[in-house]
């Protein structure tokens, strides 16, 4: 019998059913409970299970603002002393680390992208016509 949350063809061979699942629950507790906070009080944890999962597959492992492959090795893999002893060193090794990106304010229906680390650092909490904008100004300026 089919699992509800199974892990991505793509995924195969690469992380484990127990990592991926792990993964998607903690993401999708912490999202909604931060999205709480924020006044959403509409959405349910398993929403932001079930569109998480969504974006997964919708990624087909894939930056969903780059098209870069991500790294899907790294999933549960950071070590928080580890960084704290080797600074930028250490998180530069997980640029490619697949993230959770809100699309819109998190106040709304649950509804996500999964884009690298790297991207959703620096796209911070910009619509995406923002962030797009930045960029083309970045590139202008360095011509």
């Amino acid at each position: 019998m089919p699992r509800k949350y199974e892990c991505p063809g793509f995924l195969s061979g690469v992380i484990s059913q127990q990592t991926y699942e792990k993964w998607l629950h903690r993401k999708a507790q912490a999202h909604y409970r931060r999205d709480k906070k924020r006044g959403n009080s509409t959405s349910t944890c398993a929403e932001y299970k079930m569109a998480i999962h969504q974006a997964v597959i919708d990624s087909q492992g894939r930056d969903a603002y780059t098209h870069e492959p991500l790294d899907w090795h790294l999933l549960s893999t950071y070590d928080n002393t580890q960084a704290k002893e080797g600074g930028r060193d250490y998180k530069r090794q997980f640029a490619s680390l697949p993230s959770v990106d809100h699309v819109g304010d998190g106040t709304g229906p649950a509804n996500f992208k999964i884009c690298s680390w790297k991207t959703n650092d620096s796209k911070s909490d910009m619509t995406m016509e923002e962030y797009v904008s930045l960029c083309k100004k970045i590139i202008e300026f360095n011509g």
